[in-house]
């Protein structure tokens, strides 16, 4: 009989969770190392490198947001913590918290879009969870991953890296994940498809650390807290200033509206597909040339650089010539966005 909706018998580790593990998830995530079904996964021997694991947990709400669902942004997310790392994402876990009640179609579209995104990502889903709790106490659906991948010995990233005379650079336009997630939960609208951005990042990245290594010194994905949050957290942590042209800073027209709009700033807006890069000064224009070159960074730009001046801040310069310290989000300017 087809399921229509998850029972509280679909935890309770009998007939009915076999067959939901059975025909669901090891029918759309099956590879070789989780077939066996056993109680861990068995890896083969690693490439050379430093091993990399991440965590990450999703709560998303709504679950299913204009370009994407909380399935495959919980394996972008993943991916990406590693890749900007300098690591190979490889494996991933995936734990499901599922709330009594909840579709089985809603729960089938999200396994579906998260398999393919794996294999878009080249990474394998090898092992998991699955809980279910009473009605009311998930909010439909959460979702816990962890990612494993290596990074290759020549592969060195982080704030310890920055340079005076790094620029800096992102791959495209920023705030459209927060604003897109908000609108649709909202039911509000400006006119526009706008649409998240989550996507799997790793191939950009190798694309930059291949053309450019050495040169390029640290990279993070500007999730939650947006871009102002990542640039405070490295200078703070490497005593270095940093200083960004607001000109020069992507964001759509329509994102731009959203937040004038909303009293919001897209600079502390959450994306699930954007990167920051610092680069040497060399190799700037390379890097950009690079992202340009890529599908996920077709919009990319260079908007700032760091400097040994006022360490320990991120200095804004805005279209007036005016400059002003650009501090931490306090609080959450979106809940609820990954």
């Amino acid at each position: 009989m087809a399921i229509e909706r998850i029972l509280l018998g679909h935890g309770s580790g009998g007939l009915l969770s076999h067959e939901l593990i059975r025909d669901l998830f090891l029918f759309h995530f099956h590879n070789p190392v989780l077939a066996p079904m056993a109680d861990a996964a068995i890896l083969e021997a690693l490439p050379p490198g430093r091993p990399a694991l991440t965590t990450d947990s999703y709560v998303v709400q709504p679950l299913f947001f204009p370009g994407g669902n909380i399935g495959d942004l919980a394996v972008c997310g993943t991916v990406n913590d590693l890749a900007v790392m300098g690591a190979r994402p490889l494996y991933l876990t995936a734990g499901f918290i599922l709330e009594e009640g909840l579709p089985y179609s809603v729960l089938e579209r999200v396994v579906i879009s998260m398999a393919e995104t794996a294999r878009r990502a080249g990474v394998l889903i090898v092992t998991g969870d699955t809980k279910v709790v009473d009605r009311g106490a998930a909010d439909g659906l959460f979702i816990n991953t962890a990612g494993l991948g290596v990074v290759p010995p020549h592969v060195d990233l982080g704030p310890h890296r920055l340079s005076p005379g790094d620029v800096l650079l992102v791959n495209g336009t920023l705030g459209d994940h927060g604003l897109a997630v908000m609108m649709q939960r909202e039911g509000m609208h400006f006119g526009s498809g706008l649409q998240s951005d989550t996507a799997p990042l790793n191939g950009l990245v190798d694309a930059l650390l291949t053309a450019l290594p050495g040169q390029v010194h640290a990279m993070r994905d500007a999730t939650r807290g947006g871009l102002v949050t990542v640039l405070n957290e490295w200078s703070e942590v490497a005593s270095i200033g940093i200083e960004l042209t607001e000109t020069a800073i992507p964001v759509r027209e329509e994102v731009r509206a959203a937040c004038e709009f909303l009293g919001l700033d897209p600079l502390y807006a959450a994306n699930e597909g954007k990167i920051v890069v610092a680069v040497d000064f060399t190799a700037a224009e390379a890097a950009l040339e690079i992202l340009h070159a890529h599908p996920l960074g077709e919009q990319a730009a260079i908007i700032g650089s760091v400097t040994t001046s006022h360490p320990g801040h991120v200095v804004l310069e805005t279209p007036y010539g005016a400059r002003r310290i650009i501090q931490m989000l306090t609080g959450a300017q979106l809940p609820r966005i990954c």
